[in-house]
């Protein structure tokens, strides 16, 4: 069906209006063979608080943005490889609820549907995608995956040293390599890890011990901790910041 669409009036026309909705701030989207599958909102577990994103699901890549008016204006335009994508279920916990992971080498977010048949959905479309390309280019699925963000509303101290308290002077940080919420000493080392940036990039100390010795397996938080009760801040967030735009 894919192959009968790839060429059709029909998807070059959706395809044309994704491509409007971001405007020129979006990277084009059309090119040869693309199809898109299907469109939705997902609530993505963001660095402050879970958010609204509208997502395209297309054979190859995977695409999101902002929502600023629904079914006609977003920003913020991410593009993510399908060939490098993993996805893992996530079980409920409280209001939180239908969600999965989407892992890559460069970054990796929790995500949840409206309902458990939406997530089947849409977990079952992106894993025939990514099955589909790996059987054609040959490769093999990515076994590294950037750490999911554990929340800044899920930590109130510091998750390596158990000691310091955050506060508006005592400000959370993330390690890039297991994405615990650390205070700036226990973040004070950066480390090259060439699948996130060019740059050596922030990570806690105990991870920086590993990885300058070889051992590149940092300890990984226990998801279903720190994904209850994040629907629930106690903290007035602002909503013009998240994960996407962070440097902490």
């Amino acid at each position: 069906m894919v192959d009968r669409l790839a060429n059709s009036e029909a998807n070059a026309r959706r395809i044309g209006m994704v491509e409007s909705c971001f405007g020129a701030a979006g990277q084009p989207l059309t090119i040869p063979g693309r199809v898109l599958i299907g469109e939705g909102v997902l609530t993505k577990l963001c660095r402050k608080k879970p958010k609204a994103r509208q997502f395209f699901l297309f054979n190859d890549i995977l695409v999101y943005g902002n929502i600023v008016i629904q079914k006609k204006k977003y920003n913020k335009q991410h593009i993510i490889p399908l060939e490098n994508v993993t996805i893992d279920s996530i079980e409920d916990d409280g209001e939180l609820r239908n969600g999965w992971l989407i892992k890559t080498p460069t970054k990796s977010f929790a995500v949840y549907a409206a309902t458990a048949t939406e997530k089947s959905e849409w977990m079952n479309h992106i894993n025939k995608c990514v099955t589909d390309l790996l059987s054609k280019s040959g490769k093999v699925p990515s076994n590294e995956h950037a750490a999911v963000w554990v929340p800044d509303s899920e930590a109130n101290i510091c998750m390596r040293c158990q000691k310091v308290k955050f506060t508006p002077v005592s400000r959370r940080h993330h390690c890039r390599k297991c994405g615990f919420v650390v205070c700036g000493p226990c973040s004070d080392k950066r480390f090259l890890l060439p699948s996130q940036s060019s740059k050596p990039v922030r990570v806690c100390s105990f991870c920086y011990d590993l990885l300058s010795t070889g051992q590149l397996t940092a300890t990984l938080p226990n998801r279903s901790e720190f994904y209850r009760g994040s629907l629930q801040s106690p903290r007035n967030l602002s909503d013009e910041d998240d994960d996407d735009d962070s440097s902490d």
